[in-house]
């Protein structure tokens, strides 16, 4: 028998409602044999507020686990040995904070078990995402303008490698990258190109000593994303492995093998996860996990996978269980990993990887030309690449072109045993998690040390002035109790906060109007004609959610529709998306919301269009929700809801238009 390497680290994406129920999560699955944590943050957290903020309302504990303060954080770790933990943080604009939280709850640990408490943090282990560039293109959970947010991913870099030498600082993630529509191609270069840009930052900071930098190429690690199309995105990885030992040698001089291995993690692809037969899933999953592991000289370090049931909603203990086995079966059960690489010396791969390097090593140097990616973020250059293929990707589906099984093909089914009870095949957050982090975090307010927390945050101020490295300034807001909201208010007030471009002005959307986008056509402008002007659709994203990748989608066919689309990006509050309304004069308001926050923030806009005379304006939404939730949104005065199973965006458009039309009590169009 061939001897077999050692599996990789095993982890599910997991955190939700509160510190309390995630850390039982967290213990019932390493109990069950997953190697690592995953945190998921929700969304208040990643971007710098706290629970009782006005901003935060509906978001609390719905994508993740709220951590507003230091007290959160230690209960979130209770009974779990920091100094023997492997925890990936997926956190990118506060990622300097939970951090800093990390360290100060694990020396704690550390001194509560006689240890030295400043031996703790040379015992960490672990990853923080700290990717900010791809948050402007994709994810959407940017606070701070990008000069100040790669300063702010520089310091904590060069912090953990003087510090926390077995922490890796950045997590450079493609991952969303291909979420939000990226080719194989874009997702190599864009993800280089961010790789390039913060090794040049942290070199030009002049806080690492040079003869230390190999060790700063050596900590670099990335997240990326494996879709079902298996040669494809293998190869993709034996490129990517190509490339950065090309870029870290060529440009950075690092003559070490070892440090410019090409590390990665991997979550396999949510997108093409499907409400519409969600048993397909599971067998995407694992063709995509393959993907990442059946080459040996490119294999992934770590990989979580998602479970079947995403595109539905929050996924149970259960369901994550069956994730975690899905990697155990390949890993103990397999002989995948007794093996050389399969597929060293194959023609087909090595022709598929040279065209996909060809192709990134001409789409980085065309971003390297533009000044690098923070210049190609502002000037939307990138962000609008991404709407362009994803639009470009939507069509092949709605056309056929693109098979997605159980959505577009094969569409005949049984009835499912998992989806039978579609209330009792999700699990739902917790209503009482809001209302209890609110009273939580004013509590932890009213019994801190004033005086330390308003030094604390002084001092944070003023090193924000200063080239100073931020990481010490944050350690001591930690230790004083500082919250989460409070440590980025303060840095909000020095560094400004940001709107990235969204990247639908000038995107490519549907070359050719088919038949039926043409008949939308037609009655978009005849309804116009009808109502005295150009029909007006505001697209609007209320909340914290980032996910702008539907709403962006919506926008572009309406505007290939022939509606005038007004789209103002995303992190609105309701009050914004009603102004919006009445400001532009729009004949319908479509919502998109995908954090699970649309029973708070959709009736908070029905109310507010009603006060202000606009109650005839239809309402529609998108996102993913519930059946049960659906009836709810429709009994309150929504007019449609729409869910990933409504893949048509055309047909959306004509929905659009039939509502338009009954609202204001004009009949049905004739051809």
């Amino acid at each position: 028998m061939q001897e077999r390497d050692q599996p990789w680290v095993m982890r599910t994406y997991a955190g939700h409602s509160s510190a309390t129920d995630s850390n039982a999560l967290y213990r019932r699955n390493l109990a069950k044999g997953q190697t690592g944590l995953s945190v998921a943050f929700d969304l208040p957290t990643q971007t710098g507020y706290d629970p009782d903020s006005e901003l935060a309302r509906g978001e609390v504990g719905k994508v993740g686990v709220p951590i507003p303060h230091i007290g959160e954080m230690r209960r979130l770790f209770a009974d779990i040995p920091l100094a023997e933990m492997n925890t990936s943080m997926t956190i990118n604009a506060t990622a300097m904070w939970l951090l800093a939280l990390y360290e100060v709850v694990a020396e704690e640990q550390a001194a509560a078990h006689g240890s030295d408490p400043g031996e703790a943090r040379h015992l960490l282990a672990g990853t923080t995402q700290n990717d900010i560039i791809k948050e402007y293109l994709s994810r959407g959970t940017y606070v701070f303008p990008p000069e100040h947010s790669l300063r702010l991913t520089t310091d904590v870099i060069a912090y953990t490698v003087n510090n926390i030498p077995k922490w890796n600082p950045i997590n450079i993630c493609s991952y969303h990258l291909q979420e939000a529509g990226a080719t194989p191609t874009q997702e190599l270069a864009y993800a280089l190109t961010t790789a390039i840009a913060v090794l040049d930052a942290v070199r030009d900071s002049g806080q690492v000593d040079p003869a230390d930098f190999g060790t700063v190429v050596g900590r670099i690690s990335f997240f990326v994303n494996a879709g079902v199309r298996f040669v494809e995105e293998m190869c993709k990885m034996r490129a990517f492995v190509a490339l950065w030992d090309e870029i870290t040698r060529d440009r950075y001089g690092v003559t070490d093998e070892k440090m410019r291995r090409f590390r990665y993690g991997v979550q396999v692809n949510s997108l093409g996860l499907t409400e519409a037969q969600p048993e397909n899933n599971v067998q995407r999953i694992v063709l995509e996990m393959l993907g990442v592991t059946l080459s040996k000289d490119a294999r992934a370090r770590a990989v979580q996978l998602p479970a079947w049931n995403e595109a539905l909603g929050l996924p149970r203990p259960w369901d994550q269980q069956w994730s975690l086995r899905l990697q155990q079966v390949l890993a103990f059960e397999s002989d995948l990993l007794e093996y050389d690489d399969l597929f060293a010396g194959s023609t087909v791969v090595e022709a598929k990887v040279a065209e996909l390097v060809d192709g990134a090593r001409a789409e980085v140097d065309r971003v390297q030309a533009m000044g690098g990616a923070i210049a190609a973020v502002e000037s939307g250059y990138m962000k609008q690449q991404l709407v362009s293929s994803h639009a470009a990707r939507r069509a092949r589906i709605e056309a056929g072109e693109e098979k997605v099984i159980g959505v577009n093909a094969y569409v005949e089914t049984e009835v499912s045993p998992l989806t039978a009870d579609l209330d009792a095949a999700i699990q739902i957050a917790d209503p009482a998690a809001e209302s209890s982090a609110v009273a939580g975090v004013q509590d932890w307010r009213a019994g801190r040390d004033v005086q330390a927390v308003d030094a604390a945050i002084d001092r944070l101020r003023r090193d924000a002035k200063t080239g100073d490295n931020l990481m010490p300034a944050t350690l001591e807001a930690a230790r004083s109790g500082v919250t989460t909201g409070e440590w980025a208010g303060a840095l909000r007030g020095v560094f400004g906060e940001f709107r990235a471009p969204t990247g639908v002005t000038g995107a490519v959307g549907v070359a050719e109007a088919g038949a039926e986008l043409a008949a939308v056509r037609d009655a978009v402008r005849r309804t116009g004609e009808e109502l005295g002007g150009r029909l007006r659709l505001l697209v609007g994203k209320p909340g914290l959610d980032g996910h702008s990748n539907g709403a962006e989608q919506v926008a572009v066919r309406g505007r290939d529709a022939g509606f005038e689309v007004v789209y103002q990006g995303i992190r609105l509050t309701p009050s914004q998306i009603v102004a919006a309304a009445i400001a532009e004069d729009v004949h319908c308001v479509g919502l998109s919301i995908l954090s699970g926050s649309h029973l708070e923030l959709v009736p908070e806009v029905l109310r507010g269009l009603r006060a202000e005379g606009m109650a005839d304006v239809p309402v529609v939404v998108g996102g993913i929700i519930p059946a049960a939730d659906a009836v709810t949104l429709k009994e309150q005065g929504v007019a449609a809801v729409f869910t990933p199973k409504d893949f048509g965006l055309t047909e959306i458009m004509a929905r659009i238009v039939d509502e338009i039309r009954r609202a204001n009590g004009l009949g049905t169009l004739t051809a």
